[in-house]
């Protein structure tokens, strides 16, 4: 392990980067197939926690069979997460949900946050399991086939914890380096980030205030329409007005309960997941970053001989394929994400579109119905009223 890298697992030649970056204009074929269901609770006397049942079932011949079955907890989850960002440092990875709930949502370990938590985890494995380089990853392989005494085993096998620490130590100090000139490229890829992170951060804010608050208002309306059944008993002449506002506010509500479906389905989780992207992709220039401060200071060393020339050139040589490498890695996702995001979003926002004219169609026309009825009521009354004519 060359301790002067970022990353040991990270290329050293930019030839390398061809077989670790593989672009989008070779045929998709998708061969790998990602299942999470049957969550299954535990309660031991230390922690109480869920697991997942993963089916995986592929045609690659470096699988040794055709299909696994596993289960999962959040943990090994986030154990391969941070897996894959050692091994691609600047690859965008795909992010988890969130280990606890938003405070004043619903209750951790409930059947709507299982559920929630459920389909989170397994876009999280098949958004990795189309990805040109990371679905070849060698622990996310692991991940899928190895059963939970080979998985503990293999956990085992990664750098100790001082060796973590001093990586960790010496990111940290780089970043607060800075980087002296980062190119222009990144700087707009920085810029974009920014602006879209304050965006999709305030819109999942106002989604979730709107959701919360239509909650409330489909909760009220529920109430709304047996009190018009109940003052009906008591208003002879209005029976049939009444029963029919009741019955309107009825199939309303109904709209209104599919809609906040659809709205927690769609568009609620599609935009949160980007909030966590914008977090995963602002790591990831930081962690660019790092590698060029890294280029940076030992150019500077060299600059003003403070070390053995010699050992220098050498090292800002491989520096310099790994900040190209590095560049070009980030350069080829950030073009995949960027569209990736873009049909993603556009998709949410469309259903949600298509979910409001369906419920405003539906509530225009039940309320049409009722007035009709109400005209052709009024009619017949007003003709029975009317004195025959001799």
């Amino acid at each position: 392990m060359d301790m002067n890298s970022f990353s040991p697992m990270m290329p050293t030649s930019p030839l390398s980067m061809i077989n670790q970056v593989k672009f989008e204009d070779e045929p998709d074929l998708k061969d790998l197939f990602i299942t999470v269901d049957e969550p299954e609770s535990h309660v031991t006397t230390i922690e109480t926690f869920i697991t997942y049942r993963i089916i995986t079932k592929t045609s690659r011949g470096e699988f040794d069979s055709s299909e696994f079955e596993v289960r999962r907890r959040y943990q090994d989850f986030l154990w391969l997460k941070g897996k894959l960002e050692e091994a691609h440092p600047t690859l965008i990875i795909p992010p988890l949900p969130e280990k606890f709930i938003v405070k004043g949502m619903v209750e951790r370990f409930n059947d709507d946050f299982i559920e929630t938590r459920r389909k989170a985890l397994q876009k999280f494995l098949n958004r990795i399991a189309d990805h040109p380089t990371l679905t070849f990853n060698e622990d996310f392989k692991v991940f899928l086939t190895a059963q939970a005494w080979e998985l503990s085993s293999h956990k085992k096998q990664g750098p100790g914890l001082l060796s973590r620490m001093g990586q960790t130590v010496r990111a940290v100090a780089l970043s607060m380096r800075g980087v002296k000139s980062r190119p222009e490229e990144f700087m707009e890829m920085n810029n974009f980030i920014e602006i879209f992170s304050q965006k999709i951060n305030l819109i999942d804010k106002i989604s979730q205030r709107i959701y919360k608050e239509e909650r409330e208002y489909s909760d009220e309306m529920k109430e709304y329409g047996p009190i018009h059944v109940l003052w009906s008993a008591s208003e002879e002449d209005l029976v049939d007005s009444l029963r029919g506002v009741a019955r309107c506010l009825d199939q309303c509500c109904k709209a209104t309960e599919k809609r906040m479906s659809g709205l927690s389905e769609a568009l609620l989780p599609a935009v949160h997941e980007y909030v966590l992207y914008s977090e995963m992709v602002m790591g990831v220039m930081k962690r660019r970053d790092q590698i060029q401060a890294e280029l940076d200071s030992k150019v500077e060393a060299l600059t003003y001989k403070k070390a053995d020339t010699d050992l220098l050139i050498e090292e800002i040589g491989k520096l310099e394929d790994k900040v190209e490498c590095a560049n070009n890695a980030l350069k080829a996702d950030w073009e995949r994400w960027k569209h990736n995001m873009q049909n993603d979003i556009k998709s949410a926002f469309t259903d949600m579109a298509e979910e409001n004219i369906h419920y405003y169609e539906q509530c225009l026309a039940t309320w049409e119905s009722f007035l009709a009825s109400q005209t052709d009521l009024h009619m017949e009354e007003t003709s029975e009223d009317k004195p025959e004519s001799h």
